[in-house]
């Protein structure tokens, strides 16, 4: 008899959240493969099988904390075995009746995370959309009492809503009607709300950590922002420009994100505090540039790092930056990509804002914020205006380390920079 445990995962992660079982009791198992995906705070990660075997015990549920060690499942491993072969048993041996569980097996090699109810004394299979098993994980509902119209019982995400809303109106009736007849008056909020429609949904365990972190920043740091624009003319007309003949160069679109980086790198080598953290009663100044970029990923904003932003290239930072994007939109960011940022930006831009107070990614000391390009007029001269694209930009930074002074000359010197894209080449 084998056990799956939970492998150590970084030096500080102790713990995880069952997300989905990818293998069902009764399933035979190759070694190497994916049993188990794992939610931790960082990333999602999935255990394999160290044996070939059939699993036989799940010992925890989908949603259930595990910790680093413990065992979630037993196999039983079988020396020299190998998975079933469809050739063993012919198809014309086998009942009619079974033509329609056949079936259903083959949908779910498509989708192989399942849940697996009994049925008299037989197995069955039930299939349920990646959809449907998150929708039923957040709000307790187990699959197997989920009623469905799907000819192969696959569940779909619009059953698990027409199931909770039919145990919502049961519970409701329930309520009333076991209500006294002459009860208590509720204070006038109560009774403003009892009869409104909620939604109850369980915060995922990433979901938690920003949370805990964003508010011990806030409790823990001495922060503030500061506020300049710029002129993005020059950035604009340049990547206009040049936007063809670089992307038929390096494969890769030139963005804003490399100039900002760049300007960035610059700014962190006049102004070293930001680019600092403070341990104990001293400040550790580090002498390299990993700068994380806040990206949106399907459980909420990552900071992924670009590795060494000084010495890359513009190509270079563009194409880390595509690259680590897709690997948070595809949820296979590693720790790795996660940890060692020494400063942090972040573009609430392309989601239409204006202007922000970014909110520091501890330990570091600095973020920047970029936000949306709007057309405003400007005066060039005491007798000209002229439309211009402009953007605010913002930086907060943790007065602990950082005076003023330094904060707002490092935000003075991005804009300087990037009203001059062509220095950013002599800068770095």
């Amino acid at each position: 008899m084998g056990e799956i445990k939970v492998p150590e995962l970084a030096e500080s992660i102790s713990e995880g959240t069952v997300a989905q079982w990818l293998k069902q009791v009764g399933d035979f198992v190759e070694k190497g493969d994916y049993i188990v995906e794992l939610e931790t705070d960082k990333v999602n990660v999935e255990i394999t099988a160290e044996d070939s075997g059939v699993l036989t015990e799940l010992l925890a549920g989908e949603g259930d904390t595990v910790q680093v060690g413990e065992t979630i499942a037993r196999l039983e491993a079988k020396e020299g075995a190998s998975a079933p072969k469809a050739e063993e048993k012919p198809a014309e041996e086998a009942p009619k009746q079974e033509a329609a569980p056949a079936q259903q097996k083959t949908v779910e090699e498509l989708a192989p995370a399942a849940e697996a109810p009994q049925q008299g004394n037989q197995k069955q299979w039930l299939i349920a959309s990646p959809a449907a098993r998150k929708a039923a994980r957040e709000r307790g509902i187990k699959l197997d009492q989920v009623p469905t119209t799907d000819p192969l019982g696959r569940v779909r995400k619009h059953d698990i809503d027409s199931y909770a809303d039919q145990k919502s109106n049961e519970q409701k009736q329930q309520a009333q009607a076991s209500k006294p007849a002459n009860p208590v008056s509720p204070s006038p909020a109560a009774s403003e709300n009892s009869d409104k429609p909620v939604e109850r949904e369980r915060m995922s365990r990433r979901r938690q950590t920003i949370a805990k972190r964003l508010v011990e920043v806030q409790q823990t740091a001495a922060m503030l922002t500061t506020f300049n624009e710029v002129d993005m003319t020059a950035v604009m007309a340049l990547r206009k420009r040049r936007k063809d003949k670089f992307f038929e160069q390096h494969d890769v679109r030139l963005g804003f994100m490399s100039f900002f980086t760049k300007a960035v790198v610059a700014a962190l080598k006049k102004y070293p505090l930001l680019n600092a953290e403070i341990q104990g009663n001293e400040l550790l100044i580090k002498k390299f540039y990993d700068i994380g970029i806040a990206v949106s990923a399907p459980d909420g904003l990552v900071v992924p790092v670009v590795r060494d932003a000084d010495r890359k290239t513009f190509a270079g930072i563009e194409g880390s930056i595509v690259d680590l994007a897709k690997k948070a939109r595809d949820n296979k960011l590693s720790l790795k990509d996660l940890q060692g940022g020494t400063f942090t930006i972040t573009n609430g831009g392309v989601f239409g804002s204006l202007m922000s107070t970014p909110i520091l990614n501890g330990p570091q000391v600095g973020i920047l914020g970029m936000h949306k390009v709007q057309l405003r007029p400007v005066a060039i001269d005491e007798e000209r205006i002229e439309n211009r694209p402009m953007m605010y930009i913002a930086l907060s930074y943790d007065h602990r380390i950082v005076d003023g002074k330094e904060a707002v000359s490092f935000l003075a010197t991005v804009k300087e920079l990037l009203e001059d894209p062509e220095s950013l080449l002599l800068e770095g």
